[in-house]
């Protein structure tokens, strides 16, 4: 067999293995960035660049398996693949706030030269730079995007260092810029979209909706698609309970109507379930509060949180708790109550039996 016949039964294994992936997405992911890779293979002509890129897709296809046969790790790594933590899709998303088309051009460093000028940080890149959520390491403080940490103090031309040394140079200092820029974007986690929250809304922070030009803010990523809403609703809810047996078999309209899995395929909803709220313990809600129109200063502000059922090792189980409303605390207080009387009594009775 030589490698384009080997070539063509790798992609039809492949496709194989996305039909048995468990939701639409997913297949229509993977059958999009496996049709780009088989055609760059088959267009590539050096034999060592060929055999090199055989053995990467090679590799995807085991992972695919894996994933399809039930390996956690596996499955994860397909997930960060579609919905951009880590590959080609990540660079997709996080290119757009990697600039700010509204924002002034800052004065370049080196009067005359176009190329000196700082880098801009975009609200939306500020928001998740300055966020524990979205980043890999510890937040970024305001005053490092103004004035990285990695630059001297000589950079300050006010300085008792630029007094004492004489001032950095320009073009050190340029360079200095624009190298802590790219190291910390690289350490962020892209959002989906811009979710915007309404204050007109009575439903408070969580009435969220799309429409981002009446905000008169740009759309990113998945802006006006369904992805983000499709994963939310994927994931579920953790803290959510299930009807009881014993309350499903009497209740003539829990049999009739059983529980749909949103899934398809052979693998358990419930793993599947938990897959997808790791996944959203590594993607960074990204919303824009508006303000209120008699407010005039500034249009508003960008805060980034996990979603409700994302599920984070570091993050305390008592947050994954279902809101206690309150009917519930009236039955706590009830339950005090109770407890309380009882223990009165055995002191009674302890005090009686002493004597």
């Amino acid at each position: 067999m030589n490698r384009r016949q080997t070539v063509f039964s790798l992609y039809r294994s492949y496709v194989r293995e996305i039909k048995r992936l468990p939701h639409k997405y997913l297949r229509l992911f993977f059958r999009i960035q496996v049709a780009d890779d088989f055609r760059a293979l088959l267009q590539t002509k050096n034999d060592s660049l060929q055999g090199k890129k055989l053995k990467r897709v090679s590799k995807g296809l085991r992972r695919l398996r894996a994933a399809n046969a039930g390996d956690h790790l596996a499955f994860n790594h397909v997930l960060d693949l579609a919905y951009g933590r880590i590959g080609r899709l990540r660079w997709e998303l996080m290119e757009p706030l990697l600039s700010d088309p509204n924002a002034p051009l800052p004065p370049p460093i080196i009067p005359g030269k176009e190329a000196s000028r700082p880098p801009v940080y975009s609200p939306e890149l500020t928001a998740l730079l300055t966020s524990g959520v979205s980043r890999k390491t510890k937040p970024l403080g305001k005053r490092d995007l103004s004035f990285p940490p990695t630059l001297p103090e000589r950079a300050d031309p006010t300085s008792k260092d630029a007094a004492l040394l004489g001032p950095l140079s320009k073009r050190r200092e340029v360079n200095i810029r624009w190298r802590y820029f790219t190291k910390e974007w690289k350490k962020v986690l892209p959002p989906l979209e811009v979710s915007v929250a309404d204050h007109t809304s009575s439903e408070g922070d969580e009435a969220v909706h799309k429409h981002v030009a009446k905000a008169g803010i740009r759309p990113i990523g998945f802006q006006n698609t369904i992805v983000l809403e499709e994963l939310l609703e994927l994931a579920g809810h953790p803290w959510k309970r299930q009807q009881s047996t014993r309350r499903r078999k009497h209740d003539p309209d829990i049999v009739a109507s059983p529980p749909v899995s949103p899934f398809d395929g052979h693998l358990p909803t419930r793993w599947l379930r938990r897959r997808y709220q790791e996944l959203l313990g590594r993607l960074p809600i990204l919303t824009f509060y508006q303000q209120p129109p008699k407010v005039t200063e500034g249009r508003g502000r960008y805060d980034v949180s996990w979603a409700s059922s994302a599920l984070i090792p570091s993050r305390s189980h008592s947050t994954r708790l279902p809101y206690v409303g309150d009917g519930d605390m009236e039955w706590i207080r009830l339950a005090e109550g109770k407890g309380r009387e009882r223990s009165e009594k055995q002191s009674d009775n302890t005090e009686e039996h002493g004597h």
